[in-house]
């Protein structure tokens, strides 16, 4: 699947290593884009690049403050914006964008940073950095480093301004220094692991205090994805804001204008017709959301993660280790291919292959303590980690004298199992959120499932499991 995967434990190795390789090799951060690309080229492309793994780097999934904007790591995923107090307050359009983006176990693993260096349009998160502003810094061992708008960055359809000894390095949002209201809204085909049809992210700001519905604007910015061939800007609605108050009338104007501004093609998500005409729909829905200060309706206050009690961040090792520790023996994992495809070899077939795509969730397992797909890791990646799988779900936690976990219990008791395929992952995904919340809702139990297929349609009885067993616990 590759030629080789190493893991520098500092920034200036991994560079010096990308120097070295040149196209020839690919930084790895999540890898949810990647390790598909590279399965799809087959052995024509994927057989001879190499994998620069950044993940043991300390100190690349810092969120922080300074000078005047917000700055986030190359290794900060999308459920660690998702759970920032910073992004939340103070980019809510990236953080309502990364809550959009797949799955828990995607969003563990998948960084906002590979997120725009894949660079289609339709990626999520690419939307709103665009509404506020974001620029990227770049780094190489030869050159140091450089600073470009985010606009800039953007050549093409997954196209960038990135060298081949280059590297990004930063992600910076100026913050205003008058109050904002922001939001991102996705129209996809359904609820959760879905490409964009369409997106839309916007920034507002008016002079009228808290009513904002006769305040004039002092500040506008939407941006669109998944309507040309990269995120663009309406700078014809934008323009046409400022100065004018959000009555019904500027708003269906600025949609009107926003929509002149699309050029969508045809493809199997929908059509150039449809994806124009819902631009319309999408920006005037915005609009209003913000005027009534609606933006953050549906908001869970405190997301559901599945990372246990890790905070999102993988620990930083000697890589020095070679074995993994698998449901708690040490095991060494054959590399050149995904940790999926290695543990099934290394016999953990309770670890299924159902879309090797990221898809279904069947392959979910623990990755020091995180729950991730293992069809979208690097079996090397595994090497000095911890890494449970649904054989020593038990074994791994304070249940370890029970045969089953609560979870499969109640499963069976519910009659949630049905052919039994995607069983394995559902549990883990479940036993994670009991983790996670001792006495989850059914909202909880479907938002920590919804990186999980079932084949067989019965959601039902499995949420009424999942549901049960944290009662359970309860006693």
């Amino acid at each position: 699947m590759y030629r080789f995967c190493t893991s520098p434990l500092t920034l200036t190795d991994a560079l010096k290593l990308k120097a070295e390789h040149g196209a020839a090799a690919r930084f790895i951060a999540g890898g949810t884009d990647l390790l598909i690309d590279l399965a799809r080229d087959g052995s024509a492309d994927g057989a001879e690049m190499g994998l620069i793994d950044l993940t043991r780097i300390p100190g690349l999934a810092d969120i922080w403050e300074e000078e005047g904007a917000l700055h986030l790591g190359p290794l900060v995923t999308h459920n660690q914006c998702v759970r920032s107090r910073s992004v939340v307050e103070k980019a809510f359009p990236l953080a309502r964008a990364c809550w959009e983006v797949g799955a828990p176990q995607i969003r563990n693993r998948a960084t906002v940073a590979g997120n725009l260096v894949t660079a289609s349009p339709a990626n999520d998160s690419i939307v709103p950095l665009m509404a506020l502003d974001a620029s990227v810094r770049l780094e190489s061992a030869a050159r140091g480093s450089r600073t470009l708008p985010l606009a800039r960055f953007f050549r093409g359809v997954r196209q960038v301004d990135l060298a081949d000894d280059e590297m990004l390095t930063r992600i910076s949002i100026p913050l205003p220094g008058s109050a904002r209201r922001g939001n991102f809204i996705k129209l996809g085909l359904r609820r959760a692991q879905a490409i964009s049809i369409l997106s839309a992210a916007g920034s507002v700001a008016c002079d009228g205090g808290a009513d904002w519905a006769s305040a004039a604007v002092t500040h506008a910015a939407v941006a669109l994805g998944a309507v040309a061939p990269t995120v663009v800007r309406a700078t014809e609605a934008e323009a046409y804001l400022i100065g004018k108050t959000l009555t019904e009338q500027t708003i269906e104007e600025a949609a009107r204008l926003a929509a002149t501004q699309a050029r969508p093609i045809d493809d199997l998500r929908g059509s150039a017709d449809y994806r124009k005409a819902m631009v319309e729909t999408l920006v005037a829905r915005l609009l209003r959301q913000l005027r009534e200060g609606r933006e953050r309706e549906g908001w869970l206050e405190t997301p559901v993660t599945l990372w246990g009690d890790t905070d999102g961040r993988w620990p930083v090792s000697t890589g020095l280790e070679t074995a993994a520790t698998v449901n708690g023996g040490a095991v060494e994992l054959e590399g050149g291919m995904t940790l999926l495809d290695s543990l099934r070899a290394a016999g953990f077939v309770g670890v299924k292959e159902g879309c090797a795509e990221g898809e279904c969730g069947a392959c979910t397992v623990y990755l020091d303590g995180m729950a991730v797909m293992a069809c979208l890791v690097p079996a090397e990646r595994a090497a000095g980690s911890e890494v449970v799988t649904v054989e020593g779900l038990t074994g791994s936690s304070a249940e370890s004298s029970e045969l089953l976990h609560r979870v499969q219990q109640a499963l069976i008791e519910s009659g949630g199992v049905q052919c039994g395929f995607c069983t394995p992952g559902i549990v883990m995904s479940a036993a994670a959120l009991l983790d996670e919340r001792t006495n989850p809702d059914r909202l909880e139990a479907q938002e920590a499932l919804t990186g999980n297929l079932c084949r067989c349609t019965g959601y039902r009885k499995i949420l009424d499991a999942v549901v049960a067993a944290g009662r359970k616990d309860r006693g």
